[in-house]
């Protein structure tokens, strides 16, 4: 299929990556593909190369882990967010027909995140912006913490997100400090995809959904990757305890709607990193295929293997364009770009 669009496609900065890139290969890159991994986590010509070999017409370019969520001083991730977005729009801007970007964002400051997102989207044209999560923060002692955006005073952001009108990528990370000390020092192999991913995501968005801010900002957007970090293969316990136990005890002030209704409405998933018919089939039987992006994860994962796997999956050929493409020019509000109204065979 040509034309596909892709939206969990990482990048670092190449001072970074000459730095970083042996510890998030030996964390998240198969051993036989740390070449690829290195060649294109700072070079973005090599994912056009790969894009345009698999039929990919569109990639979505956005800043890898940890990112500006790992830094706990509120300057700091300032300033590295503005040198993330401005270097990505120099490197993409003479391939608009083939590569966007999502902001990277500090998350210190729900103002000023909200002003860098609106530089970004108006400035550069980015499709909206992806967090690695919470913002990694100290406290007043000195000590680490977290920054969850289901707090009140990230409405805030959440209004100028839901003005401009452009969606919000979720992406995980991995746990640091106390969280890793106390979880994952004895269990090092469950960070990451096989755990520790799914499990603070979907803590998050879970937080964005019962305290509120899709009821008080009815058409923000958000989008979370590998088919949802676990929370569609839970939806009936889910839904069973929020609206049979949990609405009656309270949640019924914050959280207006069913979790069904909430990821038709308001969240998105992706085939980020997960190449699985059967899951995607399970998946568009609980969320419905207008609400499933194609996304690859690279270069943590290869276009080859998921489009190789995505052309070849057998559903239904129009749920198969409208996940391939279709779903994401509706909502990025994309036009023209490579292969954009390719004839779809059977």
């Amino acid at each position: 299929m040509l034309g596909k669009v892709a939206l969990e496609e990482a990048f670092n900065l190449p001072r970074i990556a000459k730095v970083s890139a042996s510890t998030n290969s030996a964390l998240y890159v198969r051993p036989d593909r740390v070449k690829e991994y290195d060649a294109g986590i700072a070079d973005i010509s090599e994912r056009v190369k790969h894009a345009d070999a698999t039929g990919v017409g569109y990639t979505i370019c956005s800043h890898t882990v940890p990112g500006v969520q790992g830094e706990r001083d509120p300057a700091t991730a300032e300033k590295l967010a503005t040198e993330v977005n401005d270097w990505i729009a120099d490197q993409i801007k003479d391939h608009r027909n083939k590569l966007g970007a999502f902001a990277a964002l500090s998350m210190h400051d729900p103002k000023q995140a909200a002003q860098e997102l609106h530089r970004c989207v108006t400035k550069y044209g980015f499709h909206g912006a992806l967090l690695n999560n919470w913002q990694l923060s100290n406290n007043g002692s000195g000590e680490d913490t977290i920054l969850f955006y289901d707090q009140p005073q990230y409405d805030a952001f959440w209004s100028v997100v839901q003005e401009l009108d452009v969606p919000i990528y979720i992406h995980p990370s991995a746990p640091q400090g106390v969280l890793y000390d106390m979880l994952y020092k004895d269990r090092k192999y469950l960070v990451g995809p096989p755990l520790s991913f799914a499990n603070d995501v979907s803590l998050h968005l879970m937080g964005l959904v019962t305290n509120g801010v899709f009821d008080r900002f009815p058409k923000v957007q958000v989008i979370v990757g590998h088919f949802g970090e676990h929370l569609p293969f839970d939806f009936w316990r889910i839904n069973h305890w929020l609206e049979d136990i949990e609405k009656p005890l309270g949640l019924n002030q914050t959280c207006k709607k069913t979790i069904h209704e909430y990821f038709k409405q308001n969240i998105w998933i992706t085939t980020s990193g997960h190449f699985s018919s059967a899951t995607l089939q399970y998946c568009m039987h609980q969320v419905g295929a207008d609400r499933i992006l194609f996304s690859v994860d690279y270069p943590y994962e290869s276009y080859e293997d998921a489009c190789r796997w995505f052309d070849a999956t057998e559903i239904n050929l129009q749920d198969k364009v409208n996940i391939g493409r279709e779903n994401a020019k509706k909502l990025l509000r994309l036009h023209q770009y490579k292969d954009a109204d390719s004839p779809i065979r059977s």
